[in-house]
Formats: C-alpha cells, structure tokens, sequence
C-alpha cells in the first residue's frame, strides 16, 4: 500500500464501467454527473464531493473538503461505458426509469444519447422477471468472458482511457448459496469451462474485470465478488473489490436508528419493515428467488448492531420482518414504512413509527460516484482485496472471512475517515480528547 505523495496521481481519464447502465439508477448517476460538471447542480449525497475531513486538533481548525485532501480524479476526467439487456440509449433509458425531470434530462440529453449499451450477457434463470434484446450471441462462460474484455478494450481504446473501474448497477440476482465451484479460485475456474449453473452473468463481469485489472464494486445483494474464488483472484491480480448492495433507503434509517437505541440501552421487542416501490427494481424483485438474495441482505444489519448475544435482556429475542412489494403507481419512488417496537425503564413499552417517502435511484447515484472515484484512487494507492472501509456505503459490507461486518453507520464514517487520514499521512482521530485536559 502506498501513502501520502507514493500514490499515483489521478492522471488521464477514467473509464467507468457499468453492467445495468440503462438501469434507473445508472441513469440518475450519469445525468447528475453531467449537470454537476456544467455547474446546474451540486452533488447532493456525495461525501467526495461535499463532505469534509478533519485533520489534527479541533483548536487547529483544519476541515478541508475530502476532495482537497486526497488524490481523486476529475469528474471531468470520467467517461462512461457499460452493458444493458435493453438496447435503448442513455437518454431514452431515463425517460422510460421516470426518475428525474424532464428539464433536467433536457439539458443532459446530448451527452445521454451517447451513451449506448452494449449486448449483455444475461441468464433468465437469475433474473426471472427481466427479459430484453440486447443480449450477447455466445454462450459458453469464457466466451462470454471474453466477449466483455473485447468491449473493455474497445473502449479503453476508442476513449483513450488510462484506467477503469467497474461498478454493477444490474438487477439482482436469484438468491445462490455458495458452494464447491466458488470455494477457490481453482475450481472456480474449472467450473467456467464447465459452464458451471452456478456462476451467475455477474461473476463472468468480475472475472473479466479482475482479469483485466480492474477495481470491481458490486451494487447489488448477489454474492458476485463475496466468494473466497474472487477474494483469491483479486490478492492475485492486486485489485481492490468491494460489496455489496448500495445503502440507499429503509436499511440507511436503520443503520442510523439502531446504533442511537443501542447507545442509550433502549430495548427491542420487533421491527416491522415493509417497502413500495414500482421500479424496474421493484419488478424484479416480486420474483420470489429475487426477493430472498435482498431480504438476506436487509435481515443483517440489525443483528450485527444490536449483538443480541452480547446484550440479550435488550435485543435476545427481538422479531424482524422485512417485506417488499412491488407497486407500480410508486416507480422510483420508494416508500419504506417501519413500525419498531422498543422497551424503556421498567420495561414499559414504547413506539416509533418510521415512513420514509424517499428516490431510491437519487439516494444511490451519489453512492455510485462516490465510489467509483474511492475505489479508482484505492487501485492508484496499490490496496488490494477487500475494501472494508467503504462498508459505509453497503447493506451488507463485505470483509474477511474471520470478521463480522460493521454495519453501524457512524462506525463505518470513522473507519472511512481514518482510512484517508492514514493514506494522506494524517493522525488517526479518537475523539477521546482527555490530551485537551490532562498533561500527559
């Protein structure tokens, strides 16, 4: 790993790669990024863009923005490439996804019609409710494979592109427990020449992309790069990957609500959750295989906070319900609806009643850019493997193997935060603060 002014410069132009470009939220990204770099919008949402960092004592008041700090590229230097089962251009994909104005995709709209998906490769069996034209001729995993790399490095070529980032914006996948074929890379690889039922469209995309050297970000609850094949072939190859499923809505309020009932002992008795949403998203996941890879995926968090284990007469034996049901009035717009029953002193009861009337596809764009520019600059600083500190952004964090994931979305800012200050060279922040009273 390399730190402070060893890390590469972000220099040329990066491609970002995007299976699911047509997709709601592809779209959202890609037009806001447009808008953001003719100045008619901010990026709302975006930590690399907004947020800021502190760096040294509070008393030093330095809280630079994180853009400042670190070695990310240009929005100006992105460019945009990416595959999608339906063969309509960028501009024709946003109006059918519904999400953003007509205004704003009026003046996006040039740079959006040059954006043309390429054919796919698609597997109805994973994907139930979703069928398009687009798709790849071949049939067999490697040449599926290589079918990707070729449309890799056309358009490294034809945009003279420095490097990449591959960042999954597809549907999900059915639920797939993992099994011999992905235990190793060996055997992972073996089963490609097998064409192995159980390797999905979205790890023949990760294999190409690690293959080529390519920072892999899995936006969605399929295993994809959460196999030990793909931790192997990333250590291999010295590529950084991470997932999984974007940290958008109902789970982002959970992340948040949990932690402040945990700091404060409060007790829980169940947590309802159920959502609406009428997106192609939502279609997708009335398919019932669909549903259970993103119930898994929503069931975690609350374990993993609440350590029921560790605090069992506040959260032993709590009941957690998630439902999602499709809706088309809704489209993008999502409603998430939690109903959380706690216990005080005493253990008297209370309520809290949760309805989040939010975009799903706006609360994930920022997410994309975020990520694909942490993930460009984590390459350019040689980390390789799994990317724990950018949990903050996932449902369902991946990390190794003997770990469990942090799921606490203060936890997850402080790792991140920290993250950046080791690699710009700064010192870590506890927030302990007892130097500020006490001589040492």
């Amino acid at each position: 790993m390399k730190r402070g002014g060893d890390i590469q410069k972000a220099e040329g132009k990066l491609g970002v790669l995007i299976p699911g470009i047509g997709g709601a939220v592809s779209t959202t990204f890609l037009s806001g990024v447009e808008m953001i770099r003719r100045g008619l919008a901010l990026p709302i949402g975006s930590l690399t863009q907004m947020g800021t960092i502190r760096l040294g004592k509070r008393y030093e008041k330095r809280v630079p923005k994180i853009k400042d700090s670190v070695s990310l590229a240009s929005l100006d230097d992105m460019v945009f490439g990416g595959w999608d089962v339906f063969p309509e251009d960028g501009y024709q994909a946003a109006i059918q996804a519904g999400v953003l104005r007509n205004e704003n995709l009026d003046v996006a709209r040039p740079f959006l019609e040059g954006i043309k998906p390429w054919p796919a490769v698609f597997n109805q069996a994973y994907v139930k409710n979703l069928s398009g034209s687009n798709i790849k001729s071949q049939t067999s995993h490697l040449e599926l494979i290589d079918a990707i790399k070729a449309d890799i490095e056309t358009f490294k070529r034809e945009q003279k592109v420095s490097r990449c980032v591959m960042i999954w914006c597809g549907s999900t996948e059915a639920y797939l427990k993992p099994s011999e074929v992905h235990s190793s890379l060996s055997n992972f690889e073996t089963g490609l020449k097998n064409n192995d039922p159980s390797i999905p469209p979205s790890m023949l995309y990760a294999y190409a992309a690690l293959t080529c050297g390519i920072p892999y970000i899995n936006g969605a609850p399929n295993l994809s790069v959460d196999i030990p094949a793909m931790e192997e072939l990333a250590e291999k190859n010295q590529v950084p990957i991470i997932g999984k499923d974007f940290k958008t809505g109902q789970t982002l309020m959970k992340t948040i609500l949990a932690p402040g009932l945990k700091a404060r002992m409060l007790g829980l008795n169940g947590w309802y959750s159920t959502n609406i949403l009428g997106n192609r998203d939502g279609m997708v996941l009335d398919d019932q295989d669909s549903f259970k890879t993103k119930e898994e995926s929503k069931l975690g968090s609350l374990e993993n906070i609440l350590q029921p284990d560790i605090y069992s007469d506040l959260y032993g034996n709590f009941y957690h319900k998630v439902a999602i049901n499709y809706y088309p009035p809704r489209g993008d717009e999502k409603e998430g609806w939690d109903c959380i029953d706690i216990f005080g002193w005493m253990g008297y009861p209370m309520q809290i009643k949760v309805d989040f009337l939010c975009r799903d596809s706006i609360l994930a764009a920022p997410l994309v850019l975020d990520l694909v520019l942490f993930m460009d600059m984590a390459q350019r600083a040689e980390m390789t493997g799994i990317q724990e500190w950018l949990s903050f952004y996932f449902k369902s964090p991946q990390c190794m193997e003997k770990l469990y994931p942090e799921h606490d979305l203060f936890i997850q800012l402080m790792k991140l935060k920290n993250t950046l200050r080791y690699l710009i060279g700064e010192e870590q922040i506890t927030h302990l603060g007892l130097d500020y009273y006490y001589e040492p």
